[in-house]
């Protein structure tokens, strides 16, 4: 899929990220409940005491020296707020009917000795709540506070002297809030500098900054530079003639080199292989198309199979094979026939040396030798009488004639047997001590004007390649044709 890539992706995570975080905004809003809620914290907690068992000795002039009973005494400042979202009016602190206080602060192990009370600024009235008929009371380790309404915002700090324990000891507010709750609360100290993000915020910013540079690094890493015009994309087999492996070899990695994204695998078989197999795919195609198959067959699409599209591709030309010990050149037509109707079955009865004739072709399936049959020979090969390209299995064939299935081991088997001979593609260079011989002397020109023209209307002797195909889509625009 092409737009599954790298950047994509990483766009695509980025903006869901951002999406879910503005929706989970919205959601938390609306959705939410908006709890009401009471706050506290100690905002000091201080030894006032001379206790010199403790290493607390300080000095002290006026009440806190003539007070007895201050040898341990602490003062503790503690906030009481509104943190929550709604405002608390009187009748949600929770408690039996008749009960004049709201809330109960604990100091553990502690007596208060003390209190003093103090409001927010512009929070004036709420000092009308704080009398003993409403509930205010000091006793023991305890204080109770009244039913005090408090806005959103709002808060008030109780001053407390104590005595009997050192400072640290816990602090504790008991009490309910309908449909909220009561609990310590953290806040930044004086000499600490709030931040100015919530975790949650500076979460989701760091996210939101590691997908942008990613997705910048993507785009300046990446190879922008387009392929050439007419690239396409998928995977091709190309099957048929092996004489022509070399040259598709070598088209096919240069198109993958130029062309992302395209694949193809060069398998070839023989020419008449390769046409039954794109006659054999085609229908298995339907209706999705042709298969993704083209076949290259040597010489014109056989007769038989009519569903099949023929387009001429290319002209190559080829030469006889012969080995190395056999030193002549420019054998003639007349030569070379009678070797393949085996009146010649020794090389000196054309001058040669004194070594049997081996005559290495190709199968029935090579286009190759559908060509040098009709082209040269004008006639068929004569039968195969031996499988090992040596030894005679039929005693009465007049040569040894073997039958073998790519032009690559036709070159093999001509360079490894002495006195052999075959044909191969002109381009593929023979493996020595294999060398090339010609039914002519003259050296290959390229076609002329009006050789060209008789390959394009089919009357031209000179050897064409032929690529087979269904009548629909394949080969793609950018395919070499």
């Amino acid at each position: 899929m092409e737009w599954f890539s790298a950047e994509n992706i990483v766009a695509v995570f980025t903006a869901v990220l951002g999406v879910l975080a503005s929706v989970g905004v919205l959601w938390y809003e609306r959705r939410v409940p908006r709890r009401k809620r009471i706050g506290y914290r100690v905002q000091m907690d201080t030894p006032i005491g001379s206790d010199a068992g403790r290493a607390r000795a300080n000095v002290r002039l006026g009440l806190f020296d003539e007070t007895p009973d201050m040898a341990d005494a602490t003062l503790v400042l503690l906030r009481i707020e509104n943190d929550g979202s709604q405002s608390v009016d009187r009748g949600d602190y929770t408690g039996p009917d008749g009960q004049l206080h709201g809330l109960v602060v604990e100091f553990t192990e502690r007596r208060v000795r003390g209190v003093a009370v103090t409001h927010s600024p512009g929070a004036d009235h709420l000092m009308d709540h704080f009398t003993p008929s409403e509930g205010l009371r000091g006793s023991g380790s305890l204080i109770r506070l009244p039913r005090v309404p408090l806005n959103r915002g709002e808060h008030f700090k109780l001053l407390v002297l104590l005595t009997g324990s050192p400072v640290g000891s816990p602090v504790r507010i008991t009490g309910g809030i309908r449909d909220g709750e009561v609990w310590p609360n953290t806040a930044a100290r004086p000499d600490d500098k709030p931040p100015l993000f919530g975790r949650a915020a500076r979460s989701i910013t760091v996210a939101l900054t590691v997908c942008v540079v990613t997705l910048a690094s993507i785009i300046l890493v990446r190879d922008d530079t387009r392929p050439p015009i007419g690239c396409a994309r998928g995977e091709l087999t190309v099957t048929g003639s092996t004489a022509f492996e070399p040259v598709l070899d070598e088209l096919a990695e240069k198109y993958a080199k130029a062309c992302e994204g395209a694949t193809i695998t060069v398998d070839p078989h023989g020419s008449t292989a390769g046409i039954r197999e794109l006659a054999r795919r085609g229908p298995e195609a339907g209706k999705s198309g042709s298969p993704a198959l083209v076949a290259l067959s040597d010489g014109p699409k056989p007769s038989g199979f009519p569903q099949l599209r023929a387009n001429r591709v290319a002209v190559s030309l080829f030469r006889l094979v012969v080995n190395d010990e056999v030193p002549l050149k420019n054998l003639t037509l007349d030569a070379v026939r009678a070797l393949y109707r085996g009146d010649v079955r020794n090389w000196k009865q054309l001058g040669g040396p004194d070594l049997p004739v081996l005559l290495v072709s190709r199968d029935a399936n090579s286009g190759t030798r559908e060509v040098f049959q009709r082209r040269v020979l004008g006639r068929n090969e004569p039968a195969q009488s031996s499988r090992d390209c040596t030894t005679k299995d039929d005693p009465q064939a007049p040569v040894v004639r073997c039958e073998l299935d790519s032009t690559d081991q036709v070159l093999a088997e001509v360079g490894r047997l002495d006195g052999a001979i075959g044909y191969s593609e002109l381009r593929t260079a023979p493996n020595p001590p294999a060398r090339t011989s010609s039914p002519s002397t003259a050296r290959p020109r390229p076609p002329t004007r009006s050789a060209r023209a008789a390959i394009r209307t089919g009357r031209s002797s000179t050897r064409t390649r032929t690529a087979a195909r269904p009548p629909t889509r394949w080969p793609p625009a950018s395919w070499p044709t």
